[in-house]
């Protein structure tokens, strides 16, 4: 699994661009429909597509046991955020499923903004059955995005994604690492629930620290590697042994300027106190 993960940081969910591509090729009117449904709850996002990369008119609509419940305009930062359905899963298949096991499945709008590896966000709605109406959330991934998981095998969903506070941080996208982010929703709040996973973490950091030794080979200075990977391991609790490490691994002239970077850049992403 963590084989798979790391691809997918290293490729830092370009796919997602290519995604859009498809799209253009296999559409071939204007209007179309993302559609899902689990039990009674169905849900079905439409929009009209007047251009390429356009997207216009996104509605979510929301129905349990045949009655409709929910009716909306979604909002769009821009006209060019495309609804994606399940990102990484089904395209043409909206997301239904019970986060944070109560019985009663949520709705996930994902979409992404378009660019080369750039951004994706998801509108998260849950049912309140006092009002008997649906209240949504927003979860910003940045350049990435999310895989569902189960961890633990209780029937609680984890959302498995990176930090994208890291990109650009301390070099350019494409040679930049991530710390490992690991969600669970939990009645319409996103709760960081990483440092519960610590053999996860620990892999994780295992997995930066053979590819920063790789791309060292290759020319790299590594400064954006050795920030993820310091990352995890204050996750571990491990901070002091961390900086030991990339103290050693890091020899260049201006080193000094970047460890005092990093350790501000640490404390302001809670990392580091």
């Amino acid at each position: 699994m963590l084989k798979n993960f790391r691809a997918l940081l290293s490729q830092s969910f370009i796919g997602l661009a290519v995604l859009s591509q498809i799209a253009i090729f296999a559409q071939s009117s204007s209007a179309e429909t993302i559609v899902g449904q689990l039990g009674n709850v169905r849900a079905e996002i439409s929009y009209d597509k007047p251009e390429e990369y356009q997207y216009k008119n996104v509605r979510l609509q929301i129905s349990r046991a045949g009655k409709v419940v929910l009716d909306q305009k979604l909002p769009q930062e821009s006209e060019y955020d495309r609804p994606v359905g399940g990102i990484y899963e089904k395209e043409d298949k909206l997301p239904i499923l019970d986060l944070d096991g109560d019985k009663e499945p949520e709705v996930i709008a994902d979409f992404f903004t378009g660019g080369a590896h750039c951004c994706t966000y998801s509108l998260i709605y849950r049912y309140d059955k006092k009002s008997q109406k649906y209240t949504q959330i927003r979860q910003d991934w940045g350049n990435g995005a999310y895989r569902f998981q189960d961890f633990d095998k209780d029937g609680i969903i984890e959302l498995e994604s990176r930090d994208d506070r890291f990109a650009y941080a301390f070099t350019a996208y494409a040679a930049s690492a991530y710390p490992l982010q690991i969600w669970q929703y939990r009645q319409g709040k996103m709760v960081d629930v990483t440092r519960r996973y610590p053999k996860l973490i620990y892999s994780h950091a295992s997995e930066i620290w053979k590819t920063y030794t790789e791309i060292r080979q290759q020319g790299d200075d590594g400064r954006g590697f050795l920030a993820a990977y310091l990352a995890d391991k204050y996750l571990l609790g491990q901070g002091e042994d961390g900086w030991k490490r990339v103290r050693q691994a890091y020899t260049k002239s201006d080193r000094t300027q970047y460890f005092t970077d990093l350790r501000k850049f640490l404390r302001e992403t809670g990392y580091a106190k």
